[in-house]
């Protein structure tokens, strides 16, 4: 879990609100520049000292970490042997070439190390996190808002250790402690037995390009009704006739569901460029990935009928074309079209209803 610190050092207005916010989430860290500030936190939060552009205060207590700017405080290891009860980590700013090689051997060889990244682009990031592979400290990246950490989370699919945030209102802990834990469940995918095939006629199918590929036995999982869903494979297996797309699956008709983020349900015609689904394998992992854009298209469609061990009936409308491809288990691909009654398909079973694509437990009748 991605370590999330909330910096007071300037926040005025509203500070205990946002201080009893934060506790409340159990936001790993609270930053402040007065040890007074640090007085109040109770000990489940990691009360975390940086004065910056300040001297050292005289007394670091009840501070369990302080971040120091060498230049000004003396080196983390050499103040770590004068105050043993404290732990110490460095502040970078990093600004040029020189600043990045201190932020590398900082990332390396301490504890704790607090980046500040002047420029947006993230690639000096990418260097220090790969400098720092295998190392055992912990970087944590001072980022403007929640939507930059969520970047700052996944950069080399493995991000920084953590962030700092300095919240403006309350409400953003909340929303950053969200962001660090958004890895999306695993799923228990159960085999469903296919009960019929018949063709429906014309209509329009949705194919979901995404920004990632897929891996062979992955796809998203679609069905016709919120109740039970098919795991559809993306384009990643050769055909004759068709180059693979192994970022994009060809999902289904534009009103079916699929299961994206937080539990939550989309309709396929509601997905666009800069969205999100979710990508899930044939054993139930899953990962929310970006959609680069949705196609819809009029073609001839399939009905796919099956049925769950507990009795509850699946259906799925999908393009009727041999290359459109669901999941069976262990990740065998299944042509549409070579479906037939008594086939096994992976699926899933969401228990809650759906209002507005969030689960919900009221009375539903889906047909």
């Amino acid at each position: 879990m991605k370590l999330c610190w909330l910096d007071i050092r300037n926040v005025n207005r509203a500070k205990e609100a946002i201080v009893e916010e934060a506790v409340h989430q159990r936001i790993d860290a609270i930053v402040a520049a007065d040890p007074a500030d640090l007085e109040p936190i109770p000990p489940t939060v990691k009360k975390v000292l940086f004065p910056q552009h300040q001297p050292l205060p005289e007394k670091l207590e009840p501070a369990d970490l302080v971040i120091v700017e060498p230049a000004r405080h003396g080196e983390p290891a050499a103040l770590a042997q004068q105050y043993p009860d404290v732990e110490f980590g460095r502040f970078v700013e990093i600004i040029d070439a020189d600043s990045l090689d201190d932020a590398c051997r900082a990332a390396r060889r301490d504890r704790w190390s607090l980046l500040y990244f002047r420029d947006p682009t993230k690639i000096p990031l990418e260097i220090v996190l790969a400098a720092a592979a295998g190392a055992d400290g912990s970087v944590i990246t001072q980022v403007a808002d929640v939507e930059e950490a969520v970047i700052v989370f996944g950069v080399l699919e493995h991000g920084s250790d953590g962030v700092m945030l300095a919240p403006r209102v309350p409400g953003e802990a909340t929303e950053l402690k969200a962001a660090a834990v958004s890895k999306a469940a695993d799923l228990s995918l159960v085999e469903l037995t296919v009960t019929g095939i018949r063709r429906v006629g014309m209509g329009e199918r949705a194919c979901v390009d995404t920004c990632t590929n897929f891996r062979l036995d992955e796809g998203i999982l679609v069905g016709s009704h919120s109740t039970g869903m098919i795991l559809c494979c993306s384009e990643t297996h050769p055909l004759p006739y068709m180059p693979t797309r192994p970022f994009r699956v060809n999902a289904g008709a534009l009103h079916s569901y699929t299961l994206s983020a937080n539990g939550r349900t989309n309709y396929l015609s509601e997905l666009g460029s800069g969205g999100r689904a979710l990508a899930v394998d044939a054993q139930g992992r899953s990962r929310v990935v970006t959609v680069g854009r949705v196609k819809i298209e009029t073609r001839p469609l399939l009905a796919i009928d099956a049925v769950a061990p507990s009795g509850v009936r699946v259906n799925l409308i999908v393009q009727d074309d041999w290359h459109v491809r669901v999941l069976g288990p262990g990740g065998t691909v299944l042509n549409v079209t070579e479906l037939a009654e008594g086939t096994k398909v992976l699926g899933y079973l969401p228990v809650e209803q759906r209002h507005v694509g969030y689960p919900i437990d009221e009375f539903c009748i889906e047909k």
